[in-house]
């Protein structure tokens, strides 16, 4: 075939255009991991091992008050993928999907979505919505029931050795697959914590992650469309297993002791830890045994190491793919975790360690990069600042804010953050915490004194719990 000098330069002028659409639209890597607390060595603590996350951390900007809409998965991501308040279930997004299939019209687009309206190929690896691969069914890999229709352009869970996504959410190590943590009979099936000398790829996330690199190439290689990918890292979720490598800088470690250990006095969110507990624990309950505590907390944080390297290897394909100058990057904990504060070992309550996660956004854009910022934020503030900073239309549907002013500066202001789950709803502000119960109970917290969340100051400030409860009905009328 015969090009001619003009067809030469037409080509070329369309490759040119498509490669300045890239530019003007940046990529956005969603990395979202499960359980993580802000306990990382860019939040300040020294003795857990995050240097992958550290590093994204020193190029963008850390939120060191970020909170979660519930403390629990789905309600949570449904938040994240939606941009809106919602309900206090794992099962919302299933939910809004039944919405769609009634009356696809009356129900706003997910983030994914409206950036694929917008022109970027979206992807989804791991878990992202509440049930990894986004499908529902028995093994929740029924490809007629979508978590999320209309989303993805590819929504993808490679099961491996835990032959779907089931038995992958809850897999320990070589195939491992939790049917029920404790069965019918009450006979425990799957250990709580486990360490097995092996690679990466023993463990789910070794293999998923796998699939975000294969899928990272692909995106990079079209240079006509921006992409929008999203990987979801399970752990550090239960059961607590991790490759040995990861658990033996901790073997002989110390960790400072947990904080206000004790169950609360009074009516409060507390509960049993029965997520935890319903696993093999060899008859041991780390709140009355001090020795196993320990030992669950080094567990967890081998799991935190674990999910650390996986962040590590898609950055540096981000970087061998020349993608990271264009790329925003977002570091997101879906929620976070008691390791025994107020003698809970899960999430669930509405306290700060069930609400309080980590965020970080990674831009060329964010100025004075690794500096944090302490400004009140909430989950969906992410979708309308993804749209800023890419240049994406923001929509009107959506209940947060833009992030771009604290990506500009630290210290610029943030906002009041609440939450909610079944029965009770919080409100965070810059010096307290009110939890409201439905029969109109309340909790108020001052956390500008030392007692911080162990002390209800309810009763002696009437005339603040009435303000902050009536914030806490408006913010949430919609």
């Amino acid at each position: 075939m015969k090009i001619t000098a003009t067809c030469f330069l037409s080509i070329t002028a369309l490759l040119c255009s498509a490669s300045l659409a890239r530019e003007q639209h940046p990529n956005v890597l969603l990395i979202c991991v499960d359980d993580l607390r802000p306990e990382l060595g860019c939040y300040g603590v020294s003795y857990v091992e995050t240097p992958n996350i550290d590093r994204l951390a020193s190029r963008g900007r850390i939120f060191r008050r970020h909170y979660v809409q519930a403390p629990t998965c789905g309600a949570s991501r449904c938040t994240l993928l939606t941009g809106r308040y919602g309900k206090p279930s794992n099962a919302a997004l299933f939910q809004r999907a039944e919405q769609i299939r009634k009356a696809a019209d009356s129900v706003p687009p997910s983030m994914p979505a409206w950036f694929r309206e917008h022109g970027y190929t979206s992807v989804s690896v791991g878990k992202v919505s509440h049930h990894p691969g986004g499908r529902g069914g028995e093994r929740w890999d029924d490809d007629s029931i979508l978590e999320m229709p209309q989303s993805w352009d590819r929504h993808l869970l490679p099961a491996g050795p835990w032959k779907d996504p089931r038995g992958w959410m809850h897999g320990l190590a070589n195939g491992e697959i939790r049917i029920d943590a404790r069965n019918r009979a009450g006979t425990v099936e799957m250990d709580v914590i486990q360490s097995v000398e092996g690679p990466d790829s023993i463990y789910p996330d070794g293999i998923s992650i796998e699939e975000s690199l294969r899928q990272l190439d692909l995106l990079s290689a079209d240079t006509e469309h921006p992409f929008f990918l999203a990987v979801g890292i399970l752990r550090p979720h239960l059961p607590f297993g991790a490759p040995a490598k990861y658990l033996k800088p901790y073997e002989n470690a110390d960790l400072p002791p947990t904080p206000h250990p004790t169950k609360p006095q009074g009516r409060t969110t507390w509960h049993g830890s029965g997520e935890f507990m319903k696993y093999d624990r060899w008859g041991r309950n780390p709140n009355e045994d001090a020795e196993f505590a320990l030992e669950v907390r080094k567990h967890y944080a081998a799991c935190v190491s674990y999910a650390d390297a996986q962040v590590g290897r898609i950055l540096a394909k981000l970087d061998e793919a020349g993608e990271t100058d264009n790329t925003i990057v977002v570091l997101w904990g879906d929620h976070g975790w008691h390791l025994g504060e107020h003698a809970i070992w899960g999430k669930h309550a509405l306290f700060e360690e069930s609400l309080r996660s980590p965020l970080i956004v990674s831009s060329p854009a964010v100025m004075n990069p690794g500096t944090p910022t302490d400004s009140i934020v909430e989950t969906l503030d992410l979708f309308p600042t993804l749209c800023e900073m890419t240049g994406v239309p923001k929509p009107e549907f959506v209940h947060g804010v833009s992030l771009r002013p604290m990506l500009e500066d630290a210290a610029a202001a943030g906002h009041v953050a609440v939450a909610y789950r079944s029965g009770a709803q919080t409100i965070r502000t810059p010096t307290h915490r009110l939890i409201l119960h439905k029969d109109g109970y309340a909790e108020l917290y001052d956390h500008t004194s030392v007692a911080k969340e162990t002390r209800n100051v309810a009763e002696s400030n009437p005339d603040l719990v009435k303000e902050l409860s009536q914030r806490l009905r408006d913010r949430l009328a919609f």
